[in-house]
């Protein structure tokens, strides 16, 4: 499964009323569009008068619905027709006007009447002055589409339209997004199965300031638990250091040193289906840490280190009585040796796959978009990969665990 594959070809109805926040609706749908799904714009009249249907059809390549083709040359079928058919339905933004309409079940527009005839999920990003969303009636609104199963992303507290500052922002595209991505795929072929992920690099501190690390930057973990979720999988996230954002719908754990991360590990794996450590945990760390700043003219300090935690033979120890996590991979960076020391790893962690990455290439590897991978499995056969972007280096590692349930 890839990120194309959970898009292609899906129907969502993005839905847009009268908000000043109308303007990001256009963004949504020209991301959806470039996902490969077919996006059918429904405009309230109020929405119209903040930005036009030829904006939507100008990035979905699709018509644009507006109040005006209720009673159209297609009459009222227009709405069955739309609502049936989508696989979504997302409203963004949603004024407390279309809240109160969905709520008590209104069909006054064609938005409203297509959200009666919908037969999906439906998700409300919510946008409105700050004393509109929390009064009284739009809360209880809230609650009772909350109760009818409609999922809310937002709104987000941040300065408003009217100046003062409070809940009622709507949440940026990119997140309404995710929350898109993620309640398409949550009935994914790992529907129901916990996988762990691990990402970035560690930090071992040597005093207050200064720490031992290592330039893992933490995509192709993030890549990793990102397809894990377009699977339908429930994922735990940990990562070291790193300035990602982490991908919508994860159970996120972030940790700073080996100690922290093991800890981590061994908690949230011990009922796991899937161990993906992609993480760059620092071999070493200083055996002690200096109290205050170790100051220049001191001379050079002298750093006794001692070896962290290996995490994946712990949780090879643990597996052996217990049976869980049921899979384990690991990633292998190198710089030399790449396959003879990648099998080495496999073998001696009791791997049921190995990620090996040669890291000495400036084009892939740490830091960087695309990333170079040789996938070795227990029972000693091999795939090599070219060169690819890291969410498809993640796509594939997720195609190869879907293959063990």
């Amino acid at each position: 499964m890839t990120a194309i594959k959970l898009f292609d070809q899906k129907h969502i109805i993005l839905g847009v009323t009268g908000s000043i926040a109308a303007y990001k609706a256009a963004e949504i749908a020209s991301r959806l569009t470039q996902s490969g799904v077919l996006v059918d714009v429904i405009l309230t009249a109020n929405a119209e008068k903040f930005i036009t249907p030829l904006t939507f059809q100008s990035v979905t390549g699709r018509r644009a619905y507006t109040d005006a083709d209720m009673w159209g040359r297609e009459g009222h079928v227009t709405h069955v027709a739309i609502g049936h058919y989508a696989d979504l339905m997302v409203i963004a933004p949603a004024t407390a006007n279309t809240l109160a309409r969905l709520a008590y079940g209104m069909g006054d527009n064609l938005l409203c009447v297509a959200a009666l005839a919908a037969h999906c999920p439906i998700i409300i990003a919510p946008a409105m002055d700050a004393g509109m969303y929390s009064h009284p009636a739009t809360q209880a609104n809230v609650e009772t589409l909350r109760q009818r199963g409609t999922l809310f992303i937002g709104p987000e507290t941040g300065h408003l339209a009217s100046g003062l500052t409070g809940p009622g922002r709507m949440s940026e595209p990119a997140e309404i997004f995710g929350a898109i991505r993620h309640t398409l795929g949550r009935l994914g072929p790992l529907s129901g199965k916990k996988v762990v992920v691990t990402a970035g690099g560690t930090q071992e501190a040597i005093d207050p300031v200064r720490v031992i690390s290592n330039r893992s930057s933490g995509k192709q973990g993030f890549a990793v638990a990102q397809a894990a979720l377009d699977a339908g999988a429930r994922v735990f996230l940990i990562a070291g250091h790193n300035s990602l954002i982490p991908p919508y719908g994860c159970d996120y754990f972030p940790v700073t040193s080996a100690r922290e991360m093991a800890e981590a590990v061994l908690s949230s794996t011990a009922d796991a289906d899937i161990l993906i450590m992609a993480a760059a945990v620092a071999d070493f760390r200083p055996g002690e840490m200096a109290s205050q700043k170790i100051k220049k003219d001191q001379g050079a300090p002298v750093i006794k280190l001692e070896p962290t935690e290996d995490i994946l033979s712990l949780v090879a120890q643990r597996k052996t009585s217990s049976g869980f996590p049921r899979k384990t991979v690991g990633f292998a960076a190198e710089s030399q040796d790449l396959l003879k020391n990648a099998s080495h790893k496999l073998h001696s962690k009791a791997l049921d796959m190995v990620v090996a990455n040669d890291v000495s290439s400036a084009a892939t590897g740490f830091d960087v978009d695309d990333n170079k991978v040789t996938f070795l499995f227990a029972d000693g056969s091999m795939e090599s990969m070219s060169t690819l972007p890291k969410s498809e280096v993640g796509n594939k590692i997720i195609e190869k665990a879907l293959a063990w349930f």
